[in-house]
Order: C-alpha cells, then sequence, then structure tokens
C-alpha cells in the first residue's frame, strides 16, 4: 500500500482520526489565522454604560408589536378561563386529599 495519492505526487492520503507518523494537518500559520482576537479593554463593558441605556430602551419599544385592545380582551379573558381551570383542578385536588386523610385518620 502506498501512502500517496496517484494524482498529487508527494500528498499524504487522508487516514482519519489516526494521522500518520509525521503527518501534521495544523501548520503554525494555520494556527495564528484561527486565533479569536481579543477587543480592546475599554469595549469589556457590555451593553455600551449608562449613558447608552435609554437610547436603546427606546430603539427597542419602538420594534414591539403592540396588540390591539381587541386581542388584549380575548388575551385577558383566555388568562382568566385558565386561572379558575387550575383554581378547579388545585381545590378538587385539595379536597380529596383531605377527605383522604380524614377518612384514615378519624376511628
Amino acid at each position: 500500500m502506498t501512502d500517496q495519492q496517484p494524482n498529487q505526487p508527494g500528498a499524504a492520503r487522508p487516514t482519519g482520526k489516526r494521522q500518520m507518523t509525521g503527518v501534521g494537518t495544523t501548520t503554525a500559520s494555520s494556527y495564528e489565522a484561527k486565533r479569536v482576537v481579543k477587543a480592546d479593554p475599554e469595549d469589556d463593558k457590555p451593553g455600551g454604560g449608562v449613558v447608552s441605556f435609554l437610547p436603546e430602551v427606546v430603539s427597542e419599544m419602538r420594534k414591539v408589536i403592540w396588540p390591539t385592545a381587541r386581542q388584549m380582551v380575548v388575551y385577558t379573558l383566555v388568562v382568566f378561563a385558565f386561572l379558575i381551570v387550575v383554581t378547579a383542578l388545585v381545590s378538587s385536588v385539595d379536597f380529596l386529599a383531605g377527605l383522604g386523610v380524614e377518612k384514615i385518620l378519624t376511628p
């Protein structure tokens, strides 16, 4: 078996995870090119500081899609219906558990 491809003389054949001895796939120049450049130390403050906070809030609030009055009524009714269902469920479980405990503990 030969270590070189027929159409590229001198090139090593890829061998998967087990590289051949003496064949390096990473060169110093490619390693340096892939290194992450660290930002300047004065840019370490996330968000840009206190001064830019309010303008950023205003710009983000302009991006919000506000619901219409009809949508708010529908959403409110859905929340109330969900609360009623969950309250009924919790109270019924509490009542049944109370009955069970009373039945067990009283003669």
